[in-house]
């Protein structure tokens, strides 16, 4: 895309080593030449406490520019401990993961025009209203997040990126003609990827719905659209095939194995896994630890074993495994994993692939206790609860069928995902090409419709 794009026909050096050269009629300043970082609340002091005001907390701003301005709070309740913004403003996020992620969003439609945001955000007022977009994508562009990236502060999951490094950012400044023009090219142009980009979203839910559907089919109803069926006994699960029986997990699995079986092993290395590293259908096996080292305190299970997270919201996100791969054939994790150890081998990936039905996860989500962020699934729960077990042959046949469709599906998300990856680099490149002036759009013209659609489908 940005091929298509000629450079300006001259250009002088930036004096400003990362920016290097910028079209020689452009000028070189600070952000804070041309805007005002973190607007004083002394503007509104005049307004009545009760005045109603947007509410933005961080989960109210995307990262590709979305912002929901519908909570609304009164002046009084917002107006300590809060960031000030209003109609016109650039909000990004300052906190790590969220700016690396590119939490942004201009200030529109607020509640009598004035919002009070999470401290978490740099709110950036310009001088000029026609300025916000050109602003805004200069925030969001590649050089910008690099270096500011590099100049974070703090420790941690608790890095920030310093109000004084946005005021002392340089960029390059076209005259302002330009830097609506470049706004407006950016906003068509991101509008359409974008586009592209959602439709890949919904192609990938669709597809993720589906495969759910296959598996909470196959382990609760068989494979045979024809075989014989009888009540279950149970509400929720209705009609079985004649030939399964009902059963609780407790007596086809034990809950999480005793130590003891390895005690006299503690020398040796085993694989370690914190609750960050079990995922959906994957154990990430890039630690190990002596058992010795993790004995105590930690959630010990062999080659094999089922490992389920039982603490939200990773329950609730499935992540599940079977393990496999161990080092030694042995690992540790996290307390807030259950393991589950299959009687007989053949029903482990049966077993997996039961816990992962929606029904199941409706009904364990609901009997979580604890509070918050905190909530857990019950060992009793687990334990007592009910399912129905297909004859051997058959629980073979389920579990093959669902790795097989399963792996078409998931070939099908990778490809998706893989189409979103380019498109979002496609995205970020064409951003920092338009506000760093390494392309030239002065005489870009919004494109008529039959043309616009033939770039769309190519």
């Amino acid at each position: 895309m940005i091929g298509k794009y000629k450079p300006y026909p001259e250009y002088k050096d930036s004096e400003i080593e990362w920016l290097g050269a910028v079209p020689s009629h452009w000028k070189v300043c600070r952000i804070k030449n041309v805007a005002t970082i973190n607007p004083s609340k002394s503007e509104i002091r005049g307004l009545p406490a009760d005045s109603k005001v947007s509410f933005i907390p961080m989960e109210a701003i995307g990262e590709r520019g979305e912002l929901d301005a519908s909570r609304v709070k009164t002046l009084s309740a917002v107006l300590t401990g809060y960031t000030y913004v209003a109609d016109g403003d650039i909000m990004i996020a300052k906190i790590t993961p969220c700016f690396e992620n590119g939490k942004g969003a201009i200030a529109k439609n607020l509640t009598n025009g004035i919002g009070f945001a999470t401290t978490e955000v740099i709110p950036i007022r310009p001088e000029l209203s026609l300025d916000t977009g050109f602003l805004f994508y200069v925030l969001n562009c590649n050089p910008f997040k690099f270096i500011a990236e590099s100049s974070m502060y703090g420790a941690g999951g608790q890095k920030r990126v310093a109000d004084s490094f946005v005021a002392k950012y340089h960029l390059s400044f076209p005259p302002k003609s330009e830097r609506v023009q470049i706004a407006n090219f950016l906003d068509y142009e991101t509008t359409k990827i974008d586009t592209l980009i959602e439709q890949q979203q919904q192609l990938i839910q669709l597809l993720k719905e589906k495969r759910q559907t296959v598996i909470s089919h196959s382990v609760t109803k068989g494979l045979n659209p024809n075989a014989k069926m009888r009540a279950s006994g149970i509400d929720w699960l209705g009609q079985i095939p004649n030939e399964w029986t009902v059963t609780k997990i407790k007596y086809i699995a034990e809950l999480t194995p005793k130590k003891s079986e390895i005690e006299k092993n503690k020398d040796m290395v085993c694989s370690f896994i914190p609750m960050e590293k079990l995922k959906a259908d994957l154990l990430i096996l890039d630690e190990t630890r002596l058992i010795e080292e993790v004995f105590d305190g930690y959630t010990y299970f062999r080659n094999e074993d089922i490992l389920m997270a039982k603490v939200t919201p990773c329950f609730e996100n499935k992540n599940m495994v079977v393990a496999r791969g161990l080092v030694n054939g042995v690992g540790f994790g996290s307390s807030e994993i259950y393991v589950l150890r299959a009687k007989v081998t053949s029903l482990n990936d049966f077993l997996y692939y039961r816990l992962q039905e929606d029904v199941f996860m409706e009904i364990a989500a609901g009997a979580m206790t604890g509070a918050g962020g905190l909530k857990r699934v019950p060992s009793e729960f687990l334990n007592n609860f009910q399912i129905a077990l297909p004859p051997k042959a058959e629980r073979l046949e389920i579990v093959e069928y669902i790795r097989d469709y399963t792996r078409k599906f998931d070939t099908l998300v990778e490809k998706a995902q893989s189409a979103i990856g380019l498109m979002q680099e496609r995205r970020t490149a064409l951003i920092s090409a338009a506000v760093t002036g390494k392309i030239d759009v002065r005489s870009w013209g919004v494109p008529q419709a039959s043309q616009t659609n033939k770039e769309v489908a190519a």
